[in-house]
């Protein structure tokens, strides 16, 4: 089983591991691949003027960008999955998991990160601020990503059932050629947009806790806060819709 997850605006500001190298991240094969693609982002934080670089963290206060503004090389690191601090991250709630739970978040989940690209939630980064969509010089990191990283993604994936609980536009970091499933919630007869970064991180809490190890596993654990309504299934996409109960 494996989970794929998106990243969060939100971050801690953890640092209780030494800088990143080649053994902090998934595919250490591709490790100057994923240097190249932050590179790129450094180099752009490191040479320009505050000023000028307030579009690539969507915040406008010149004295923030400014302690982001030195070698992310340099940064001491935490684990992926204590970096991100967003709402799916507290509805998790991984610090508060027994350590089988934990464990199973560390072997199991892959977050797509906006600057790193798919990384497990054992792997080690910085605290950094990279807003979702951006081109730096032109520079795609969706493109780049899908391009150099899905043949990996593939080889990883090929033998294991995928729950993919990624926000939609992480389908432009990797999209997934085998079966899969994925989840829609439904709130007073209404889609839930924003919200359902809650409920995916209901649905990961619950996957650990359980440590569930198929797609039916989970469906046998929901939580009492969630039913199943409907499944559809669309090529090799599988789409279950879970409504919202108060």
């Amino acid at each position: 089983m494996k989970i794929l997850f998106s990243p969060s605006e939100g971050k801690t500001k953890l640092y209780d591991c030494d800088a990143f190298g080649r053994d902090s991240f998934l595919f250490p094969e591709l490790y100057e691949k994923r240097v190249y693609a932050v590179k790129v982002y450094n180099d752009y934080i490191v040479n320009n003027r505050a000023e000028d670089i307030q579009d690539i963290f969507g915040i406008k206060d010149i004295d923030e960008i400014k302690q982001y503004q030195h070698s992310i090389f340099e940064e001491k690191t935490c684990s992926a999955i204590e970096r991100y601090s967003g709402v799916s991250y507290s509805y998790l709630a991984y610090n508060t998991l027994n350590e089988k739970a934990k464990e199973y978040i560390l072997d199991n989940l892959i977050i797509f990160s906006n600057l790193f690209g798919p990384v497990s939630a054992r792997d080690k980064l910085p605290h950094y601020k990279f807003k979702q969509g951006v081109k730096i010089n032109g520079f795609s990191y969706e493109k780049y990503y899908k391009e150099n990283f899905s043949d990996a993604l593939d080889s990883y994936l090929d033998n294991e059932e995928i729950v993919d609980l990624r926000a939609g536009i992480y389908e432009k970091f990797y999209q997934i050629k085998k079966p899969y499933t994925t989840y829609k919630f439904i709130k007073g007869g209404k889609v839930v947009s924003h919200f359902s970064k809650a409920y995916r991180g209901i649905l990961l809490k619950t996957m650990a806790e359980h440590n569930v190890l198929s797609n039916d596993e989970l469906l046998n654990n929901l939580p009492e806060t969630l039913k199943m309504l409907d499944k559809s299934i669309k090529n090799n996409k599988e789409e279950i819709t879970l409504e919202v109960i108060e």
